[in-house]
């Protein structure tokens, strides 16, 4: 159990105590400090308070941190579709639906527990025990290609290269709505939403620079088939860039409006192109992982 102790000057009389630690404390959610408050982790003066509680002057806060659970990290022989491997990398289509890797709430049947049967004791570890070979990752609900590093070597190499905005990174994706412009480009800042911790938004203070290339490659009734090139990688890019000029993604039920009238599992999202100099043999390669099939079915329906 970690204990932090804090004093409420003059300046900080009269925040909420929930919003008071998410200021002091920069590791945290808003929403997981709330939940540290209803399980009376949160003491004002020696007493329990609730999330709404206004600080006063001089007010003594202590705050206890449960110490994180250790998952158990077990391989499972999970089938994967595999677009290229040798002994360095391996390149996987992933399917929609699996998540990359355990989490609160997903602790098995991920995409590293699958690489951790194949793979056996050849991944980077570099990421920690949790997401071993994880160098990049994309949403649950988002299919498509993925590196996993086999080696730290890889790992760094590939690493580099996604800070230096080398990797090419193509989506296709199909959003509500009529997309005027054949093709643009999206440029905001991209950051935590102020007040809905799961949720990115578009220019928020902290945010930081995201850059979205969009072409149009299908028109219909009332949406629109696209082609996105990251120049940038930032958490949801496409999906909140994309809903910020009035096109969220169909069957996006966190930055969409809640209507899915095909039943949609999550945003119609797909990483089809991923390109990068590979790490060894310092040659450019570029892979595509083929679209999904509810994603052809889709189309087939709105054409």
């Amino acid at each position: 159990m970690k204990k932090e102790v804090f004093a409420a000057t003059e300046k900080e009389a009269g925040m909420r105590i929930d919003k008071y630690l998410c200021e002091k404390i920069k590791d945290y959610t808003r929403s997981y400090l709330q939940k540290l408050i209803q399980k009376e982790n949160v003491f004002v003066n020696g007493k329990a308070i609730k999330s709404n509680y206004k600080i006063r002057l001089h007010d003594h806060i202590e705050i206890n941190i449960p110490d994180p659970i250790t998952l158990s990290i077990e391989p499972e022989n999970i089938p994967l579709d595999i677009l290229f491997e040798d002994d360095d990398l391996l390149i996987v289509n992933k399917p929609k639906g699996m998540v990359v890797h355990p989490a609160a709430g997903h602790t098995d049947h991920t995409l590293v527990n699958a690489v951790m049967y194949h793979c056996k004791n050849s991944l980077s570890g570099i990421n920690g025990a949790i997401r071993p070979g994880i160098v990049h990752r994309i949403d649950m609900d988002t299919s498509g290609s993925l590196i996993i590093c086999k080696t730290d070597s890889a790992h760094q190499d590939i690493a580099q290269q996604i800070k230096e905005h080398s990797v090419t990174r193509i989506y296709r994706g199909i959003v509500k709505g009529i997309v005027k412009e054949d093709s643009g480009v999206i440029r905001t800042a991209i950051g935590r939403h102020p007040t809905e911790r799961k949720k990115m938004a578009v220019n928020v203070k902290n945010g930081r620079d995201a850059i979205t290339h969009y072409q149009v490659l299908e028109r219909f009734r009332d949406a629109t088939y696209m082609e996105f090139r990251l120049e940038t990688g930032r958490t949801h890019q496409i999906r909140v860039h994309m809903a910020s000029i009035g096109h969220p993604l169909l069957g996006d039920e966190v930055y969409g409006n809640g209507k899915n009238k095909f039943h949609l599992q999550g945003q119609t999202l797909h990483a089809m192109t991923i390109g990068f100099l590979h790490p060894t043999i310092k040659q450019y390669m570029e892979l595509q992982a083929p679209l999904p099939k509810y994603f052809i079915n889709l189309l087939e329906k709105l054409r």
